[in-house]
């Protein structure tokens, strides 16, 4: 053939068959007159493949043909080959990546637009060429639209050069503009009618869609149509091998399927335009919309969609999302059914789904990242991106991504933005490499790391797709087959041996992959390594693929001469080396538990550890990689695809020292919590490293006074000095402690906590160190320059002229001969703040509150402002501006002569507010309303020191420690008084009625026992007294003979038969009871028993009681007969109230506390004889109920809360027998009842509410 080519020459005439032959001359006449031409026509009307022969008819030499697919450059290539009838490589020739078939002579060079691209770099001006066809430039790619830009500029140097721009009849009066209203042919495409049918698949809306179920029954809906094939495009590889496995399982008789992808063999795409018997359906992705036109084409099945790159301008990630094609798309889909007959085309969407989508496929240039676009526009010295004439100028934002992506890979001199695009030394480098900046980044890596060898191997793998394919039939088998690469790197002919180091990562699987598939290959026969490849689920052409772009990778590096190693390199080489090009690919693990939502009514489950990726974006190792188990805490991945969520694939882990050697360009370095570090004696603070927002590092302490001397210097003075962190022996620092005590003392008397605070010292020591002093080194350099005492300060240096009198503030409290220590503390809301007393235990009876409510001097003003503003409001107005008033009064009670140990302040403040402007009564002070530190507060501290209990409510205090008082003081005053427990005869000496020891004064008194008689000091003369009777009263009866046969002997049947419902377990028990009244009462009748303090006096009262207890003791009983008859009247009239009665209840309580077990001893006269008057009084009450209900009411509202005021004023008293005033006011309130409920029984004495509250309030004060 090729003899008879060089006879005749080749062929050029166009084919007559196609319809640009007819506008053959009309091209060639455009090309004459105009630079640029361009053409528009629909897919099948030749253009492809005539254009190119019209223009070497018509005399043009050399001529670049672009394609934007290797597969379409190389069947172009054959078929003007075959149509010319010249051999591939001579007259017509083609070159792709990698892969070159063209010679010197060739006139015509059919070529991916990359390839176009790339050598403008070597041949700015193109001068090879005369012509240049950009075909398919309606697909606006990114390096169409680069090349039309560039075109626009070139044709203004070369007026020779002609452009040719051919397109789908899609948008062409943009070209036409971009070129200054070029000329646009138009060429009618050699098509038939096509039957649309949309065919939407109903389960979609309800998310259960079924595309390949909508596929097959699309292919048996066009089956019934008649012969024919059939065309059906897919969105990816993966999607074409799911329809055929469909396709296959359906059995169509006389139907062969083919798949037709770029990544196919030349051999196997071949297969589509060969001559064919029976159906046949093709598979293919959009490659077959305008680049290719299969024969034979009668029915398109469209499924609307198709995989397409999309840069993402938040994750800054590169994406294949498959998406709805655009209505110029679908439209060129549907064209392939109508090139040799009419047809139908099935749209597997609707018709308002169509109408819906963009008019235009939006130009790669505005979805995809533009660093190598920049990089060989800075390497060929085209200029700014900014200016440069593209159809459609990229945002702002993309080229700003760019460049940023350029900066990461370090190609660039400067920082992005800033002035005009300068490449580095490696971004020139890059510029020469015909791959993704990215891979060469880290092949240029690898070449210094000393592991090209292993990177080449990686780098071209990632090149490719994937050639370990996962079957979805034979998944499981497939995983565990492919899982025996995770392990570590293991010795082959390319790598050599692993280090010990060797880790797992999805990097080093492509080198255990790649030994493997090396090893295995040389020990088999070409067909079994093909069945090995298959029977472990390998792609043997994607292995092909590798191999040879493995080679072609390498020429490269020898090209640039890169140094490839000879030993095998450790993994974290390897893995710097490719984290060099990945470093916007870095995640670290989110610490927090992964979670993701279940199908199963909202549970939660585990779900894959997310990472923080950079720039803020959030990704999850992809379920197959080696790492999805384990995932490290910082990894690198190879890249992030985003479907449902973003997933990294091809995953390692990295260290932060790689990072930082890697990234160091990145870096951001920020430090926080500077602080003082006593263990250096230095201002330590914590650096983080973030790499594009990642943090690497968190933990790493540094000196801060390298980063910041002046913050250092001061958190040095503030912290080592000022607060006293700092660990040395330097005079100044305990003097200076000291002398800031000394001050704070007197800021706590104040009240004025700010007096001496922080930064007080910190302004004496930043005056008077060096600027330099930044640690202790600093420091003790510098003091050995200075005067001793440079560093020594003073009270007055730290709060001037602000201490006052010392009379004002007391360091002790004096009242009589006692000295109570006072302390001062400032901690508003504390327990204690303000006026601290120290008080002894052993002397806490004697005090009492009036001196105390005067406060200290230094506070008596604010006490008196406080105490007037806590008046009533109509009071209160009285007193106003309440400061000055507070003055006035101080002065008037000054003149008044007032004992402030003996009259509260509340009294005397009212006297003299009275005085001055308004009758004001002690009771309208609200105390509630002072200032806690207004109050003293007393500490009560034990024989040892320690705290026992502490408040501001001193009456509190000495009923709570009570017992603790007596038992110092007893313990104090012991060896003075010794104690005595058991006795039933007088033993105890003379007893006075005070003994002291030092400051504790003690009062003893005799104690009832029961069977016998003891001694023990009391804190107060009151309660001793109390005691004191009843333990002579039960001396008495133990002294006495028992008269209790003589009473019962004289009893009537009727008292005993009432004293049998007395609360006492039987009648003998009454009577003990009631001859202990007797004695009790005989001898109150004789002398005041709390004077009997000797023998005698004790055995002349006993004579004097001896003659009439038989007596006495009978009458107690009959009024203890008589009473308890009146108590069997009460408890009648309360069987028959309803329950819960409020009357009733009352009635019940005070009942209680009138008749019980004992009753008659503790009941003293005269009011023994008042009980049966007491409670005829109640049953009346009850009687009168049914009537008097509201009657009733009123004068329980009047008692009630007297009541509840005199439980107050009995539990507030120290323990013991009540004294003689405080059990006296019980019986007025039982005379008010009687006044209240059944007055006309007549009370003992004149009785009133006001009077028991005035009785109540007496007894409050003392």
């Amino acid at each position: 053939m090729s003899g008879s080519v060089q006879e005749q020459g080749p062929v050029l005439a166009p084919d007559p068959e196609l319809p640009v032959s007819a506008r053959a001359d009309d091209i060639a006449a455009a090309l004459r007159e105009h630079q640029v031409v361009v053409v528009a026509g629909e897919t099948g009307s030749g253009k492809t493949t005539q254009l190119p022969k019209i223009c070497l008819a018509a005399g043009r030499r050399s001529i670049a043909h672009t394609q934007p697919r290797r597969i379409a450059a190389r069947t172009v290539a054959e078929r003007i080959a075959e149509e010319t009838r010249t051999e591939l490589g001579d007259l017509v020739g083609y070159q792709v990546r990698f892969t070159r078939r063209a010679g010197r002579d060739t006139r015509l060079k059919i070529m991916t637009d990359g390839v176009l691209l790339a050598e403008i770099g070597r041949d700015r001006d193109l001068r090879r060429y005369d012509t240049i066809i950009i075909d398919e430039a309606h697909e606006r790619s990114l390096n169409i639209d680069f090349l039309l830009g560039y075109l626009k500029q070139l044709i203004a140097r070369r007026p020779e050069l002609r452009v040719i721009i051919t397109s789908a009849t899609i948008d062409t009066d943009r070209f036409s503009r971009h070129f200054d209203d070029a000329p646009v042919i138009e060429v009618s495409g050699r098509t038939h009618p096509v039957d649309i049918r949309y065919r939407p698949d109903d389960g979609a809306e309800e998310g259960q869609a079924d595309p390949i179920g909508a596929i097959t029954a699309a292919v048996d809906e066009l089956i019934a149509e008649g012969p024919g094939d059939i065309l059906i495009f897919l969105s990816g590889e993966r999607e074409i091998r799911d329809t055929a496995d469909a396709l296959a399982a359906a059995k169509l008789p006389d139907t062969e399927v083919l798949p037709l992808y770029a990544r196919l063999s030349a051999a196997e795409q071949h297969r589509v335009f060969r001559p064919h018997r029976g159906r046949r359906i093709v598979l293919a992705t959009n490659v077959a919309e305008t680049s290719l036109t299969v024969p034979g084409i009668r029915y398109v099945i469209d499924p609307g969609t198709a995989r397409i790159s999309r840069y993402s301008a938040r994750t800054k990630v590169q994406r294949l999302p498959i998406e709805p094609i655009s209505q110029a798309s679908a439209n060129q889909r549907a064209g392939r059914a109508g090139r040799t007959s009419p047809g139908i085309a099935i749209r597997l969407y609707g018709e308002d789904d169509f109408a819906a989508r963009p008019e235009f496929t939006e130009p790669e240039m505005l979805r995809t990242n533009l660093a190598s676009v920049i990089l060989q526009m800075a390497a060929a010295g085209l200029g700014e991106i900014r200016d440069f004439p593209f159809v459609e100028a990229p945002d702002a934002a993309a080229i700003g991504d760019g460049l940023r992506l350029l900066h990461e890979l370090g190609a660039l001199r400067g920082k992005p933005g800033k002035g005009p695009v300068r490449l580095s030394r490696i971004g020139q480098q890059l510029a020469r490499m015909p791959i993704d900046p990215r891979l060469g980044r880290m092949l240029i890596a690898a070449a210094e790391q000393g592991a090209l060898a292993e990177v080449l191997i990686i780098v071209a793998g990632l090149s490719i797709q994937d050639p370990r394919e996962r079957p979805a039939e034979h998944r499981e088998r497939a995983d565990e087959l492919h899982r025996r690469f995770w392990a570590p790197v293991e010795p082959g002919p390319a790598a050599g041996a692993p280090g010990e180091d060797a880790e797992r990562s999805d990097f080093l699987a492509w080198l255990n992959l790649w030994n493997y598939l090396t090893e295995r290959q040389r020990s088999l026969s070409g067909n079994a390594f093909r069945r090995m490849c298959r029977d472990e689920f390998l792609h043997f052409l994607r292995i092909r693929e590798w191999q040879d772009l493995h080679g072609q990778l390498r020429g490269i590096a020898r090209d640039l001469d890169l140094a490839t190693n000879a030993a095998p390199a450790p993994p974290d080489r390897v893995h710097l080396a490719l984290l060099s090009g990945l470093l916007s690919n870095v995640g670290l693990a989110d610490l927090r538990e992964p979670t993701r939502r279940s199908g199963d009514r909202g549970r939660r489950r585990p779900g894959p550890r997310e990472y923080l990726g950079t720039r803020g974006s959030r990704f999850a190792i992809n379920p197959g990689s080696a790492l999805a188990r384990t995932p490290p805490e910082l990894v690198m991945a190879a890249e992030l695809v985003e479907t449902g969520r973003l997933w990294a694939r091809t995953v390692a882990p990295i260290t932060a020292d790689q990072v930082e050697e890697a990234g160091g360009h990145l870096l951001t370095r920020t430090w926080s919590e500077p602080h003082f570090s006593a263990r250096s004696g230095a201002v330590l603070a914590r650096e983080r490293v973030a790499l594009l927002g990642v943090p690497i590092r968190n933990d790493k302490m540094i000196n801060y006074g390298r980063i910041d001397p002046a913050a250092a210097r001061e958190i040095f003075i503030r912290s080592g000095l000022v607060e006293g962190e700092l660990r040395t022996q330097h005079g100044f620092l305990a003097h200076n402690r000291a002398i800031r005590e000394q001050a704070e003392e007197v800021g706590t008397r104040l009240r004025r906590p700010g007096l001496v605070d922080d930064q007080t010292l910190f302004d004496l020591y930043d005056a008077r160190l060096g600027p330099e002093i930044t640690s202790v080194g600093h420091l003790d350099a510098w003091l050995r320059r200075q005067p001793a005492a440079v560093l020594d300060f003073s009270v007055d240096d730290l709060i001037g002229d602000a201490d006052p009198d010392a009379g004002a503030f007391p360091a002790h409290w004096r009242i009589a001969d006692l000295e109570l220590d006072v302390r001062y503390v400032y901690e508003p809301g504390a327990g204690h703040d303000g006026v601290l007393v120290d008080v002894d235990l052993a002397v806490l009876h004697r005090l009492s509150p009036a001196p105390f409510s005067w406060q200290v001097p230094g506070l008596r003003v604010e006490l008196a402002t406080a105490t007037i503003k806590s008046l009533p409001k109509p009071l209160r107005t009285s007193f106003v501006p309440a400061p000055e008033y507070a003055g006035r009064a101080l002065a008037e009670i000054a003149g008044l002569g007032i004992d402030p140990e003996r009259v509260p302040f509340a009294d005397a403040l009212a006297r003299a507010l009275t005085r001055l402007a308004a009758p004001v009564e002690p009771s309208d002070f609200d105390p509630t309303r002072l200032p806690t530190h207004l109050v003293p507060t007393f500490v009560i501290r034990g024989d040892d020191g320690a705290e026992l209990d502490s408040g501001p409510d001193l009456a509190a205090l000495q009923r709570r420690l009570t017992v603790a008082a007596a038992d110092s003081l007893t313990a104090a005053v012991v060896t003075e008084r010794p104690l005595a427990s058991g006795q039933t005869q007088w033993s105890f000496g003379e007893i006075p009625t005070e003994t002291a020891t030092g400051p504790a004064v003690g009062h003893p008194g005799l104690t009832d026992e029961g069977a016998a008689v003891g001694m023990r000091i009391f804190p107060e003369r009151g309660p001793a007294e109390a005691s004191h009777r009843r333990g002579i009263a039960r001396l008495l009866v133990l002294t006495t003979p028992n008269p209790a046969n003589w009473v019962i002997g004289r009893l009537g049947n009727a008292d005993k038969l009432a004293l049998t419902a007395a609360p006492y377990p039987g009648l003998a028990d009454l009577v003990a009871d009631a001859r202990l009244r007797a004695v009790a009462d005989l001898a109150a009748r004789v002398d005041d028993p709390a004077a009997i303090r000797d023998e005698a006096a004790f055995a002349a009262l006993r004579e004097a009681v001896r003659a009439e207890a038989a007596e006495e003791t009978r009458r107690v009983v009959a009024i203890a007969a008589e009473t308890v008859r009146a108590h069997g009247e009460v408890l009648a009239a309360l069987g028959e109230r309803p329950a819960g009665d409020d009357a009733a209840e009352d009635v019940r309580e005070q009942v209680r506390n009138l008749i019980f077990d004992g009753f008659l001893a503790a009941t003293p006269q005269p009011w023994l004889g008042q009980l049966p008057r007491y409670l005829r009084a109640a049953a009346r009450r009850l009687a009168a109920l049914p009537g008097s209900a509201a009657r009733d009411e009123r004068a329980a509202a009047e008692i009630w809360p007297l009541e509840d005021a005199y439980a107050e004023l009995v539990n507030a008293q120290p323990e013991g027998p009540l004294s003689d005033e405080v059990a006296e006011i019980g019986w007025l309130l039982e005379e008010l009842r009687v006044s209240l409920f059944a007055q006309s029984l007549g009370t003992r004495v004149p009785v009133s509410a006001k009077r028991v509250r005035s009785a109540i309030a007496r007894a409050a004060h003392r």
